[in-house]
């Protein structure tokens, strides 16, 4: 199962905004995962045992020294972005298929 993790200031309102939406697009995409919200203190522990990190664009300088993939997003409340980056990590990690 793969393990994700949003991360945002305090880790108790962005991150649980996107921890949301992006449970809401991996069920659509049939994607089993866990999602869990950190703040940023404790966010670089947890993202060493993650998949994926998922983090706002102003705190993404927090984790560029951690060796996993990382979606950056310019706003955690856009559905479509957070699906579209989502999406396109999905397919290069071999997760979700390509459509033709």
């Amino acid at each position: 199962m793969l393990k994700i993790v949003t991360i945002c200031g305090c880790g108790m309102g962005s991150s649980v905004i996107l921890k949301i939406n992006t449970e809401k697009i991996l069920k659509e995409l049939k994607v089993p995962a866990k999602v869990e919200v950190s703040d940023v203190t404790t966010g670089k522990g947890a993202a060493r045992e993650a998949d994926l990190i998922i983090i706002g664009k102003e705190l993404a300088n927090l984790v560029k020294d951690i060796n996993k993939p990382v979606i950056v997003l310019d706003s955690f409340v856009d559905k479509r972005e957070i699906s579209e980056k989502l999406k396109q990590y999905l397919k290069s990690a071999n997760i979700l298929e390509e459509k033709s």
